[in-house]
């Protein structure tokens, strides 16, 4: 009996606390539920409100950088594909047609392609100095066209000539405004700022020459002329209209030569021990003109601070494609020590 009882007090307390037990545990869910949606709800907006700021912040500094990232890199890749077809289109029609009109290829200048000009075929610098008036006026007379006909030759033949002068180490002193007076009357001068003119800075004055060429005309070739040179322009054209389709060449008259150390030497250079044991010098063109193509002008232009020059000119010129692709010509017609039927060029 008491087994009974006790089985049924059992059941029936079972029974009720199985209800309550089941209530209880359901508010609990509830509860707990309620907690942790809270707690995603929260998180959720403190990610929100995160990436907004972020998003603010970030589009702030590109706007006061005044560029996107993407965009600008995207459309600078545009341009460049663009820009780069147009070129190279360009020069597969200057090749083209060069021989066919003459020693200068037609470009199409601007963005728009609607004025089409001739493009410069070469620039000549003429290396002069003050107190060399008689020798400017002499090449004047001579080989290069002054005034309208100066427009002309560059119009019509592709060939700009400038005398290329530094300043004085006084800068603004009567031998400045000597220069200065002569090129208001003619306005042929190179007047390189920032260059002393001297004897030992002659390397220094050639390398600002080309950077200076560069920056200023597209053309195919820049050449370096002494002004007691006499140049045949036709001839220098026809030679240079040869070598369009080699990118990077030097031309001229190649030679080398011993390498002076006694200070007292003419032709003494400072860094003789550089050239070994025999003080030959490398392969190198005649100073008194030589011809480089574009691509090596741009060269020397962008490399200016690593360039090291010696004590001539020519020299420095050679040495600065030593160990470099470029295509050496050695042009007898550039040898100008006597004047011949087809020669470039006559050293007075």
């Amino acid at each position: 009996m008491r087994s009974r009882g006790s089985q049924n007090r059992l059941s029936g307390y079972s029974s009720f606390g199985s209800p309550l037990y089941a209530l209880l545990l359901a508010l609990f869910a509830t509860v707990a539920t309620l907690y942790v949606a809270g707690r995603l709800w929260q998180d959720a907006e403190s990610r929100v409100y995160l990436l907004e700021e972020l998003q603010r912040r970030t589009g702030q500094f590109f706007r006061f950088q005044g560029q996107s990232a993407i965009s600008v890199d995207d459309t600078l890749k545009i341009i460049g594909c663009r820009e780069q077809q147009k070129k190279l289109s360009a020069l597969e029609t200057e090749l083209a047609v060069a021989r066919q009109e003459g020693f200068v290829p037609k470009h199409l200048s601007g963005n728009d392609g609607k004025h089409p000009t001739k493009k410069v075929l070469l620039v000549i610098g003429i290396m002069t100095t003050f107190g060399r008036k008689k020798n400017r006026d002499a090449i004047r007379k001579a080989w290069m066209p002054t005034g309208a006909d100066m427009k002309k030759l560059a119009d019509k033949k592709g060939i700009i000539a400038r005398f290329v002068i530094g300043t004085s180490a006084n800068r603004g002193d009567s031998l400045d405004k000597e220069i200065e007076s002569e090129n208001s009357q003619s306005h042929d001068f190179i007047i390189l700022d920032g260059q002393v003119e001297a004897p030992k800075e002659k390397s220094e004055k050639i390398k600002s020459f080309f950077i200076y060429a560069a920056e200023k005309w597209d053309a195919e070739f820049f050449v370096k002329v002494n002004d007691d040179v006499f140049v045949n322009l036709d001839a220098l054209g026809e030679v240079l209209t040869s070598h369009l389709d080699k990118p990077r060449v030097y031309i001229g008259c190649m030679k080398s030569g011993e390498v002076f150390s006694e200070p007292t030497h003419k032709w003494h250079e400072p860094d003789w021990w550089k050239f070994g044991d025999r003080k030959s010098y490398f392969r190198h063109a005649s100073g008194q003109i030589y011809v480089i193509s574009k691509s090596l002008a741009q060269f020397i232009s962008i490399n200016r601070a690593f360039l090291r020059t010696y004590a001539h000119d020519d020299v420095s010129t050679g040495s600065w494609f030593i160990g470099l692709d470029v295509t050496h010509v050695d042009e007898r017609k550039f040898c100008c020590s006597a004047w011949s039927p087809g020669a470039i060029c006559a050293a007075v």
